[in-house]
């Protein structure tokens, strides 16, 4: 049974008033929830999360759809949870210029995210992917910590599946490149460390 599959079968049994199922949907979103919240609101990660389920919670009984549909269902409502959350401190996302040249986009790149996960502490981790633009630090965490595909990323963010697939793509390579990242993971690239353009 997968991981899907888990999730699938507690949102049916949550829907029934299953309580025990709703905590199954928590401990197995919640750790991704809050890192990619981490990147996107900070230290109101834990609020935006908490608003985040008690919403789900509320409108679970419109949802309708799979395993991977409800992923993306639930980080719909934490990207809008945490727009909210930054309008009421006054801060807006900031979308510096990006300075890759066409050129560079279109080489392949360590999965530099996945390497600081797995050599490095997660903070430490979410800090750098934090410090890309936020559009690909966005699209960074729903694809490789979040797990979500292409279409389902599009729709959390509003963009063309093309636009997701360019920002992840240019976050990675921004990941790679970044002297913090080559200096806790000194991995050489092999075609196991590369992901191409078709496969972000």
């Amino acid at each position: 049974m997968s991981h899907d599959d888990d999730i699938a079968r507690a949102v049916h049994a949550a829907n029934t008033g299953d309580e025990r199922a709703f905590a199954v949907l928590w401990r197995c979103l919640n750790p991704a929830l809050l890192r990619y919240l981490r990147v996107i609101v900070g230290d109101a990660a834990d609020d935006v999360a908490s608003e985040t389920w008690l919403q789900a919670a509320r409108d679970l009984h419109r949802f309708t759809g799979d395993g991977p549909a409800f992923r993306g269902w639930l980080f719909r409502i934490a990207r809008n949870r945490a727009i909210d959350e930054q309008r009421r401190a006054g801060r807006r996302p900031e979308h510096p210029t990006d300075t890759i040249t066409d050129a560079a986009a279109g080489t392949p790149a360590r999965d530099a995210a996945a390497e600081a996960f797995e050599g490095s502490d997660t903070t430490w981790a979410l800090s750098r992917i934090a410090a890309l633009p936020t559009d690909q630090a966005e699209a960074v965490m729903l694809r490789v910590v979040a797990g979500l595909d292409v279409a389902t990323t599009a729709r959390v963010l509003g963009k063309r599946p093309g636009a997701v697939r360019v920002a992840t793509m240019r976050g990675l390579h921004r990941l790679a490149a970044d002297p913090q990242v080559q200096a806790r993971n000194p991995v050489v690239p092999t075609p196991a460390h590369v992901i191409r353009t078709e496969g972000v």
